[in-house]
Formats: C-alpha cells, sequence, structure tokens
C-alpha cells in the first residue's frame, strides 16, 4: 500500500505540472477565432460557433484540396471526425470508394463505425446519406474495440491551426487525443507513421 501511496503521489505531482500548461492560452485562442469568425460572418452552420469545432466558409472547397494530397489518394481507410465542417470530408471519402471510420459525436453511444459505398449505401440512398450523425447511426457497421484494421490517414477538424507548426487547436474536449491514444493502443495506426491533416 505504501508503493500505491507514493505513486499517487507522484501521479497528483505530475498531473499539477500539466495542468499549469493545459488550458489558459488555448482558451484565448479559441475564444478570439470563434468571436471572429462570428463578427466577420465566416461561420456556418451550426451557429453561434462557440465551443464547437466551427463550420467555415469554404470547407467544401477545403475538403476538396485534401483530394490532391498523394496521402489521401493512397488511403483506403480514413478517419474522419464527426463535426459539421468536415462532412465534404466524409462526403468525399466514400465518393472516392475508401472506407470511412468516424466515432460517434462524443463517444455517446459507441464507439466507432466504418462506412462504404459497396457495404453501407442502400439502393435509393445518395452518399450524403452517410455522411451525418444520425446517418451513420442508421447505416454503419459499428466497430468493436478488438477489430482489426489500420488507418491509412487521420482527418480532424480545428478552431485554429499554426501555420509554421501545424499544432492545432480543437474545441477543448480533448476527443481527438482520446481516440488518436485508443486506436494507437489496440494497434489500428502507427503513431510514428499515420498522417493527420486538418481542413480550415
Amino acid at each position: 500500500l505504501a508503493k500505491d501511496a507514493d505513486a499517487m503521489e507522484a501521479m497528483a505531482a505530475e498531473e499539477a505540472t500539466f495542468a499549469k500548461l493545459r488550458t489558459p492560452w488555448k482558451w484565448a485562442v479559441r475564444r478570439r477565432i470563434w468571436d471572429m469568425m462570428e463578427a466577420e460572418d465566416y461561420a456556418e452552420w451550426p451557429r453561434p460557433v462557440h465551443h464547437r469545432i466551427p463550420n467555415f466558409v469554404g470547407a467544401e472547397a477545403a475538403a476538396m484540396r485534401l483530394a490532391d494530397l498523394p496521402e489521401f489518394q493512397s488511403a483506403s481507410l480514413v478517419k474522419v471526425n464527426p463535426d459539421t465542417p468536415q462532412r465534404p470530408v466524409r462526403r468525399l471519402v466514400l465518393s472516392e470508394g475508401k472506407t470511412l471510420l468516424t466515432p460517434q459525436p462524443r463517444l455517446r453511444t459507441g464507439f466507432f463505425s466504418t462506412l462504404s459505398v459497396d457495404e453501407n449505401l442502400e439502393p435509393g440512398m445518395r452518399v450524403d446519406q452517410l455522411t451525418n450523425s444520425k446517418g451513420v447511426a442508421q447505416h454503419g457497421t459499428q466497430v468493436t474495440l478488438d477489430a482489426q484494421y489500420t488507418v491509412d490517414l487521420v482527418v480532424v477538424g480545428s478552431t485554429a491551426v499554426c501555420p509554421a507548426t501545424g499544432a492545432r487547436v480543437g474545441k477543448g474536449e480533448g476527443f481527438a487525443e482520446l481516440e488518436w491514444g485508443i486506436l494507437s493502443g489496440q494497434g489500428n495506426l502507427d503513431p510514428q507513421a499515420t498522417l493527420v491533416v486538418t481542413t480550415v
């Protein structure tokens, strides 16, 4: 028990150190971007964009630029976050004949689902019907934690991105990091080799 107490004390000290670095500056950046997007009318529905990955004017064009990346072209399975500005990316993945891996929003009703035109598009349906959270829940194939698959490319949403370093800030809930940790821990992606891109 003494070793447990020592370990807990050490973890608490480490957590306190990281907590100081964690949020104040990120929230200042988020707030500045969200306010600017609303004030300058760069925001798209759903609005207001505060406390979410903001949808933006040009989200469709940003998705189309992704199609030009060799890493996208060679990918078979692409993980894309469930936020509104990445809906055009999910549509692109499916339209290009790739398999889409997408988490349930906030991981509330499950973990991940896969979708592909061959497996999930029923007669009379449009691809777009598979790209929102309702369509994923109704038509997607739920993935178990022990399923064997390999993620070739990860697309995340962002509130802000540093153009010099590629560092990103999301909405502040840590789901992208949690999903990355689970996928890499389960061996479904190589954290040293899997490319992560964002559309902004």
